[in-house]
């Protein structure tokens, strides 16, 4: 994925638009994500992605199944204390990330 900073994402505008076609950008601004841009085929494609995850939800609801059952064997013994190690780690390498592209 294309990263940008907010400055090159003011500057080149018109490019940025055209880049979003073709894949997701990221903006960043002190080196860190602070948007995503992509083209209203790849908002179409999430809001269709998401669309059916809830209904998914919504019919093991119904049938009385607990929405945990619905995940994936590598997700189901993911914990809060799994997420609290997780996320940080991930953002410093999002971070590191960043910093090389630049």
């Amino acid at each position: 994925m294309m990263s940008k900073t907010s400055a090159e994402a003011q500057n080149q505008f018109g490019q940025l638009l055209d880049l979003v076609q073709r894949e997701p950008v990221i903006i960043t601004r002190h080196g860190r994500p602070v948007a995503f841009m992509f083209s209203p085929r790849d908002m179409e494609e999430l809001v269709s992605i998401g669309q059916q995850r809830s209904k998914v939800l919504k019919d093991r609801k119904a049938q009385g199944k607990p929405a945990k059952n619905s995940l994936t064997p590598a997700t189901a013994g993911f914990t809060e204390e799994d997420a609290n190690q997780t996320i940080p780690k991930e953002r410093s390498q999002s971070k590191k990330r960043d910093l090389r592209s630049r």
